[in-house]
């Protein structure tokens, strides 16, 4: 069964720019509770409102999801992104598909090459957790023995990564270009079904 936030936030998914008193017709409670629900979820970035001219009169307020609170709702994504994989690897060689994945990791790393020479190896890591908490991850990390274990709590791409484990590649990439290890290096593992962990010796971490 939904919880009213999320019966809010489905409302705003369907109805985009509704007004408080429509969001409680649609879920069936109070306009009291309904702006509670609201400045909760504005609070958590995931709803925005702002005024819209309706007719002669004041403008009213109207409440929308934000770029965030879409995210709520990958479904219509997941199939697209789905297919669109499975046509690229029937239409391109194992090794053209796998560096489209390392391709993308090293766009998003460049930018802070410049920076990361400059850091330890902690600073290293505290930046990569930042790095693809932007991605839409969320990482752990700790020292383990003469290693540092790299650990996904999240992950965005998980229902995606089950028909097309490659698209762990990206994951292994990043952390790859983001600590300065080669890639051989960075030892991918699966923690239980939903997720994966990475080691990286220190003695690599330069």
């Amino acid at each position: 069964m939904k919880s009213t936030r999320e019966k809010v936030l489905q409302t705003l998914a369907s109805k985009p720019r509704s007004t408080i008193v429509e969001i409680a017709d649609s879920v069936g409670i109070n306009a009291i509770s309904v702006r509670h629900h609201l400045t909760s979820l504005q609070a958590s970035s995931l709803v925005s409102a702002e005024e819209e001219r309706h007719g002669v009169g004041r403008p009213r307020l109207v409440y929308f999801l934000t770029e965030k609170g879409m995210e709520n709702f990958p479904t219509r994504y997941f199939r697209l992104t789905n297919h669109l994989l499975g046509e690229i690897k029937e239409t391109l060689p194992e090794d053209e598909v796998r560096g489209l994945f390392r391709k993308m990791a090293d766009r998003i790393s460049e930018e802070y090459k410049p920076v990361l020479k400059n850091l330890s190896p902690e600073e290293r890591l505290k930046l990569l957790i930042e790095v693809m908490a932007r991605e839409g991850y969320e990482l752990s990390w700790e020292k383990s023995g003469s290693a540092f274990a790299i650990s996904e709590v999240s992950c965005p791409f998980y229902q995606i990564g089950r028909e097309h484990p490659e698209i762990c590649l990206f994951d292994k990439s990043l952390i790859s270009s983001m600590l300065g290890v080669p890639e051989s290096k960075v030892k991918h593992l699966k923690k239980g079904e939903s997720h994966c962990s990475f080691i990286v010796e220190s003695t690599d971490l330069k």
